[in-house]
């Protein structure tokens, strides 16, 4: 499930005059994957389908590896202060997914090989921003952990972070190939969330992505091996049996994660929102989506990028947060619950 092997892998030619980028095209050859060349990795052509699903599908199965160029990051509140650029995109097909906002319909799965590059620009920023600490976040418009038997980009990270006395790191993931960060020299200073949600969701919306018990599984060895441990419950959904299903799945993660772990456990609540231009691509890639996306039963606001989306009303929002709270403090009373939205 967790190993992501490609039907092809685009590159860069600049990309193999870094070590990572050699790597991956070595091991893609040796994978018997098809390889070759392309002019950018922003303008990316040649990706096969005839309809909106198949051009979806396999831009999903599509690894393009590239030189990040801009080294601005972008902001990432209210989890980080900065996003981490190291990959864009992700192998999993969930019909929810916000990248379907910003990566429209053919969402292939990019790294970056200058990884040194994108870690030395994070220092300049922990530089700038000191005596405060700054935090950087792994997976704002990406679940880096499918690729990273490829590139070893976060154990990179990691370690980097954990001698940064200025810098803390994070990133989430829904995958479950954690083992080879396990003997990372991160010093508690990354934390490692699993984005987790009911089984009911998870069967219905989050394709080609692991079942919850090994998601939890993978969180107990994350929790073992030290790393601040994280969950991020999204995007929480409201219908007839909500509060039973995930009610399931707070028992499930009390009997999966043993203390100490439980105590030090950080949540971050998410409701579902979806945006217009998403909700026309969704319709376009899963026609037979039963995603709730009918705007007359939302609120319209408007988001820190500039676009409007369309979210719960205020009365089902106040519900569901009591719930959670309460939830959450009653199984485990000693975790943080960093924001609801």
């Amino acid at each position: 499930m967790d190993i992501f092997l490609p039907n092809r892998a685009l590159f860069e030619r600049e990309a193999l005059d870094y070590a990572v980028g050699g790597q991956v095209y070595y091991k893609m050859q040796e994978l018997g994957v098809e390889t070759r060349f392309i002019g950018s990795h922003n303008r990316v052509t040649g990706i096969p389908g005839k309809t909106p699903q198949e051009a979806f599908l396999e831009s999903k199965r599509t690894l393009v590896v590239g030189v990040r160029r801009s080294l601005d990051f972008q902001t990432c509140r209210p989890s980080a202060h900065y996003q981490l650029p190291l990959v864009t995109g992700c192998t999993a097909e969930c019909e929810y997914c916000y990248l379907h906002t910003t990566l429209g319909k053919k969402p292939y799965v990019r790294v970056y090989v200058n990884i040194d590059d994108i870690l030395k620009r994070a220092g300049e920023y922990m530089f700038q921003r000191k005596p405060e600490v700054t935090v950087f976040e792994g997976a704002a418009t990406s679940d880096p952990l499918p690729v990273e038997p490829y590139t070893g980009a976060l154990k990179k990270a990691v370690e980097f972070f954990g001698n940064a006395q200025y810098g803390l790191f994070r990133f989430v993931t829904k995958f479950t190939n954690v083992d080879s960060l396990l003997d990372a020299a991160h010093h508690g200073r990354t934390t490692i969330r699993f984005s987790i949600n009911n089984q009911f969701i998870i069967k219905s919306f989050e394709h080609k992505t692991p079942p919850l018990h090994e998601r939890m599984a993978a969180a107990a060895k994350v929790a073992e091996a030290g790393y601040p441990l994280g969950f991020i419950i999204g995007p929480i959904f409201y219908y007839p049996g909500w509060r039973q299903d995930y009610e399931e799945m707070f028992e499930m993660l009390d009997a999966n994660l043993a203390a100490p772990a439980a105590g030090a456990v950080s949540f971050e609540l998410i409701t579902h929102r979806f945006t217009r231009r998403a909700k026309s691509n969704i319709l376009e890639i899963f026609p037979r989506t039963k995603l709730p996306m009918d705007e007359k039963e939302r609120a319209f606001k408007y988001g820190q990028f500039g676009y409007g989306k369309y979210v719960y009303p205020k009365e089902v929002v106040d519900e569901v947060k009591e719930f959670f709270e309460k939830k959450i403090g009653e199984i485990f009373p000693e975790s943080r619950i960093l924001y609801f939205v």
